[in-house]
């Protein structure tokens, strides 16, 4: 019989196939989107489980002890069969389902509200949407096509831009109608709502940068709430809650909706993302197939027709 702590979770596993490849918990963690901190974490509670240490952490570097080495080898095999196990499901479905995988943001504010158009033109196509902060090998996660928010180099061989990003305030109409805001003075009077970006991946999402690039000093505001999820930060805009940096073209759909303003008008409240953006990627394989090409181009249309 097996008992529940046969198996560590599977995230751990992972976490520790990327520390022993990269030797590194900061490579680590910046393949699997967590902090080095994180990845650390999940390491110690790995060995604690295990009750061997998997790793000699020294000051400026990290080896695998002998242990680690061995258990890195049959977690490589283990976890390289899992995926192809599940390519090769993948493949031999019948109904010829697109997988796509893509951030949680993205897929909660953009995609996902346009997947109602992809269906109503091809119905017949059935769309499997994996949603995660991880940037996947989708060969051998047997994925079909990704959408990464990334820099150029890190959206992968092959990549196509769909467009990049830039923020601008937003808040609620509820909220624009009871209080006066029509210059960035105004805000002392609002509550802001804050993106949480400890290691600072993306710094224009602060208000602080944005505060700075208007040539003015920081402003507190009446109140303060700070999110770990950037769709959570959005609801809460939209319930009126505060004032918040909407991401441009993430937020255009609740704009057009009237569930968001941009109470603050002119281009010259808005600031650019830097050497980032967000990127198709289709596996070399299942580029070949119609149903994902389909997908990909009904994609790449969609975003010219809302640039344009």
């Amino acid at each position: 019989m097996h008992r529940p702590r046969d198996l560590p979770a599977l995230d751990l596993l992972k976490s520790f196939e990327a520390a022993a490849r990269h030797l590194s918990f900061t490579k680590a963690g910046q393949e699997l989107f967590l902090s080095q901190s994180a990845i650390s974490r999940q390491i110690q509670m790995l060995e604690s489980q295990l009750g061997v240490p998997l790793f000699h952490r020294r000051v400026r570097s990290l080896l695998l002890t002998d242990a680690g080495q061995s258990y890195y080898r049959e977690i490589t095999e283990v976890l390289q069969k899992l995926r192809e196990a599940t390519a090769r499901l993948s493949r031999t479905q019948p109904d010829g389902a697109v997988t796509v995988t893509t951030t949680l943001t993205f897929a909660s504010l953009w995609l996902v509200p346009r997947l109602s158009d992809f269906q109503g033109r091809h119905p017949e196509i059935p769309v499997h949407l994996a949603a995660d902060n991880a940037i996947r090998d989708l060969r051998k996660s047997g994925l079909d096509l990704s959408i990464r928010y990334s820099t150029r180099q890190m959206a992968g061989e092959g990549a196509v831009k769909l467009f990049g990003e830039r923020v601008v305030p937003v808040c609620s109409p509820a909220l624009r109608a009871r209080h006066a805001l029509e210059k960035p003075e105004d805000l002392e009077q609002f509550a802001l709502l804050h993106y949480e970006d400890p290691e600072r991946r993306g710094p224009w999402l602060s208000w602080d940068v944005w505060f700075e690039v208007m040539g003015m000093r920081p402003i507190k505001g009446k109140a303060s709430l700070v999110f770990s999820h950037y769709d959570q930060l959005m609801r809460a805009a939209v319930d009126g809650q505060g004032v918040a940096l909407g991401r441009i073209p993430l937020v255009e759909e609740l704009i057009r909706s009237g569930k968001l303003v941009t109470p603050l008008h002119g281009t010259r409240y808005s600031i650019g993302a830097q050497n980032r953006a967000y990127w198709l990627l289709l596996a070399p394989e299942a580029a070949k197939r119609p149903h994902v090409q389909t997908f990909a181009t009904w994609l790449r249309e969609r975003v010219a027709s809302e640039v344009a």
